[in-house]
């Protein structure tokens, strides 16, 4: 997504997720270039967490989710919707792309490593319970084996719910394309790697502590023999799934919501049993 910025008006959104709940949408997927700008254009001021607000009256929606929210800026009333409405996902993606002053500093993400880790805790001190997703960049243009070593040691403490990474890919028309790209791409793979074998031991064991919980689950397929849903704190394609057993005891409709009790988990995957 580039270009500028675009808000379209609230009572727009508003209108189209009625529409959109007619029709029998159960969630709606907030997705912008970066969320935290939205109404700046045409309200003068921040005004997601009034959108927010009012697309939570909309009869029919169950879940909200944000995505794409960068931490500068970030405009924490959204927090007091999240906390206030109940259909309101726990959860937000926020791209931080990398840690180090000298890569936030290169990439133009008018943060620093600091304020980044103060923005984190700072939401989730105001939203406890909430996952935060976040994307990053291996082998940025400038990237040392320093700057990956920091990133790794900030993973590791940070303790993301959910997280991704990228090679850098070197594209014409972006700023980046002035840099030159300085990393291999062999090391740029093993880098991604190291925080995805990193990150994947952190999810086993976020995922341990779910068995023997309760969750609301959206049910999107049926794959094989299972049910294949997720919770609140997942968002398609991207994130955890919840893996049902297809019994005679155990059948839901595709686009249902129904309690799930986990009783065994794996890396990204949780299992369990209707309640």
């Amino acid at each position: 997504m580039r270009g500028k910025h675009i808000s379209e008006p609230i009572e727009a959104l508003v209108s189209r997720a009625k529409l959109l709940a007619s029709k029998g949408t159960r969630e709606l997927l907030l997705i912008a270039q970066d969320l935290t700008y939205y109404g700046l254009d045409i309200y003068k001021k921040r005004e997601l967490a009034n959108l927010v607000d009012q697309l939570s009256d909309v009869e029919g929606i169950d879940w909200i989710r944000l995505h794409y929210a960068f931490p500068s800026g970030f405009p924490m009333d959204v927090l007091d919707v999240m906390n206030k409405r109940s259909n309101v996902c726990n959860y937000l993606d926020m791209p931080l792309q990398h840690i180090t002053d000298n890569m936030l500093t290169s990439m133009r993400r008018g943060i620093t490593k600091q304020k980044t880790i103060d923005t984190v805790n700072q939401i989730r001190d105001k939203v406890p319970g909430i996952a935060i997703r976040t994307t990053l960049i291996a082998g940025y243009p400038g990237e040392t084996k320093q700057d990956h070593e920091e990133m790794l040691q900030w993973v590791s403490d940070t303790k993301f719910e959910r997280l991704g990474i990228f090679t850098y890919s070197h594209e014409e028309n972006t700023h980046a394309h002035l840099l030159k790209d300085d990393v291999k791409e062999k090391v740029k793979k093993e880098r991604a790697d190291a925080v995805m074998k990193l990150q994947q031991e952190i999810s086993y064991n976020l995922n341990q502590d779910k068995i023997g919980k309760t969750y609301k689950v959206l049910f999107d397929r049926k794959e094989n023999d299972y049910f294949v849903g997720r919770t609140e704190f997942d968002s398609p394609d991207v994130d955890n799934e919840v893996l049902v057993k297809a019994t005679d005891t155990n059948y839901v409709r595709i686009g249902d919501f129904a309690n799930v009790k986990i009783n065994d988990a794996s890396d990204f995957d949780l299992y369990g049993d209707l309640v």
